[in-house]
This record gives C-alpha cells, sequence and structure tokens, in this order.
C-alpha cells in the first residue's frame, strides 16, 4: 500500500493575507449575531434582478445545509473567514451535505452541497463536502454556468466530486479529492491550476469528460497541480489513471504537473471494455513529473510539445473576471 502526502499549494509574497473582516458592504453568516444564520438565507436575500456587486461574508463553522445560486444579474462574491488566503489549508469554513442518489436525490445534480447556477460568482476559502461516502453519486459541487472561480476552496467527495457542467470556469489553489471520476461534466471550459487533487481510493479515474461532439466547446486543463493519495488514505502503485471518455470526445490534457506512483503507466483508460469511446477523444499530457509521469501511455492518447495556455481555454479576456492572484 502507498500514502502520499498531498502537496499543500500556497500564493507567495503579498498575495497571503487573512480575511478575518468582512469586506465592507458584506452580508454576514455566522451562528449568531450576523445578518444570517444560513448561507442560503444570505443568498435568498440577494435580488436576482440586480446588477450591483454583492458580497456574502462567511464566519469559521460548519454548516450543514444544501445552497442553491440562482442566477444573478450582478457579480457576487463569496468569502471564508480565513488566516490565510493563500491556501485552503486554512479553510475554517465548511459546508456540508450529505447525499447521493442512492439516497433519494432527483438527479446527480440535486445530490450537491453548492449548487451554482449563476454567471459572475467567485468564492474564496470555503470547504464544499458532500459526506455520503462511498456506493452511489454524491456531488460536492454543481457548477453551472460562466465566469465561476473557486479560489483556495476545497472540494470533497467520493464519487463525482465536482461536477463542472457548463461555462468557463477557474479553480485556483485548490484541494479537489474523491475517488471516481470525481471530476466531470459535458460542456464546461475549465481550468485547474496550482491545485491538489487527492485520490482517496484505487481503481478509478480522476476525470470523466463528457464532450459529446467534436463541436462542443469543452476542455478540462490541469495545470502546474499535484496528483497523490490524500493525506490518511492508502492508495495502490499504478491503480488510478488521469481520465476516461464519458463520451467519445472527451478533452482532458494534465500539463506541468506532479503524478506520484498511484497513476498507471497507461495513464488513461477507456470507459469500459463494452464502449471504449476512444476513437475520437483527446487526452494530452505536457512535462509532467514524478513516478506517475513515465510509462507506456494508451494508444488514445498524445504528448504535447508546448503548454496549453489559460487564454486558450477561457479567452484572451479572463483577466476580466478570473482574479489573477490564483493563477
Amino acid at each position: 500500500m502507498r500514502f502520499f502526502p498531498v502537496f499543500m499549494c500556497t500564493i507567495g509574497g503579498a498575495f497571503a493575507t487573512s480575511r478575518i473582516t468582512p469586506p465592507s458592504g458584506s452580508i454576514t453568516v455566522c451562528s449568531s449575531g450576523c445578518n444570517y444564520s444560513t448561507i442560503q438565507a444570505a443568498v435568498s436575500s440577494i435580488s436576482t434582478s440586480s446588477t450591483s456587486a454583492h458580497s456574502i461574508f462567511i464566519y469559521s463553522g460548519t454548516y450543514t445545509e444544501q445552497v442553491t445560486i440562482p442566477v444573478i444579474s450582478g457579480k457576487l462574491s463569496i468569502y471564508g473567514y480565513t488566516t490565510n488566503t493563500a491556501t485552503y489549508a486554512d479553510n475554517v469554513v465548511n459546508l456540508e451535505w450529505d447525499s447521493s442518489l442512492a439516497s433519494g436525490a432527483a438527479d446527480d445534480e440535486e445530490t450537491a452541497a453548492l449548487i451554482n447556477l449563476s454567471p459572475n460568482v467567485a468564492v474564496y476559502n470555503i470547504n464544499i463536502k458532500n459526506t455520503y461516502g462511498e456506493g452511489s453519486q454524491a456531488i460536492a459541487l454543481s457548477a453551472y454556468n460562466t465566469q465561476q472561480g473557486y479560489y483556495g476552496v476545497g472540494l470533497y467527495g467520493y464519487q463525482d466530486t465536482l461536477l463542472a457542467e457548463t461555462g468557463n470556469q477557474v479553480y485556483g489553489y485548490c484541494y479537489i479529492q474523491g475517488a471516481v471520476d470525481f471530476i466531470f461534466g459535458q460542456h464546461a471550459r475549465i481550468w485547474i491550476t496550482k491545485s491538489d487533487i487527492a485520490v482517496s481510493a484505487g481503481g478509478g479515474c480522476i476525470t470523466a469528460n463528457g464532450r459529446s461532439s467534436s463541436s462542443d466547446v469543452s476542455y478540462y486543463v490541469i495545470d502546474e497541480s499535484t496528483v497523490a493519495a490524500a493525506s490518511g488514505y492508502n492508495v495502490n502503485a499504478e491503480t488510478v489513471f488521469l481520465g476516461r471518455p464519458w463520451s467519445e470526445y472527451a478533452t482532458v490534457c494534465f500539463q506541468e504537473t506532479s503524478l506520484s506512483d498511484i497513476i498507471n503507466p497507461a495513464g488513461w483508460s477507456e470507459w469500459s471494455t463494452s464502449e471504449p469511446n476512444t476513437e475520437d477523444v483527446t487526452f494530452l499530457e505536457y512535462e509532467n513529473t514524478g513516478a506517475g509521469a513515465s510509462g507506456t501511455r494508451a494508444n488514445f492518447s498524445t504528448k504535447l510539445s508546448s503548454a496549453i495556455s489559460i487564454s486558450t481555454i477561457l479567452g484572451t479576456d479572463h483577466a476580466d473576471w478570473v482574479d489573477t492572484s490564483y493563477i
């Protein structure tokens, strides 16, 4: 059995700071003495037609609730109390929900602790957890719109942790934990950078991209990150794959990322023996390092000669909405 501690990515220099008081004008959430005692109540207090910018500040604590962010016309920023904005490791705000398809949720999306349906949302330093565990689809975050940014966020689940479904999304200095297809979706373009991908059990795949046609824009890039066994979990060497194709045009790249020896030498897997879905996939790697970066890769994958740029994935105007401190 192999255990590799996850490397905690942190922002260097001037960007590392504390956020222990609400930004001016913020709606506050805490167990008592704040504007609201639940995150959902704070979100629901914002008019969906307001074009003004809004912010929510959440004090330390565990909030056991399912939160849905509807489509809001203005920008929304959600901040978790932290003594160190530069890392998820010091997060003290936890949003937790226990739900799965097996426990009666209407569909996969509805199992999520956070369902984000709105464009132009930024979430900082919050742990988002689906605590259901092994045995069924149980999402931590359902991300269903564009210009969504997650910074110093922890995402915890087992199967289907992160549903990145539509729009342009960025994940910077985040932690994403799971075991089965735990970064998945159909139409989103996502940039995961300087983040820790933590695997809690062998035998599965990290990504399951569902791009279903050559014209679909979906593209997942994991950039300058780490892949290793989650702290406290034993994962056998060579038992984890970077991804498998939920649909036949799946498009995923791991670049300049440290891969521990939990990664199988083939790198990538078929969807299943009866339905490989590999004829038109785009599974890419560039300059990955670590024991898991070597080996004879699957013949339906490709090694790139240069890195993919964030502008290619999120557009040349990404700096208009991405918090560039985290990329």
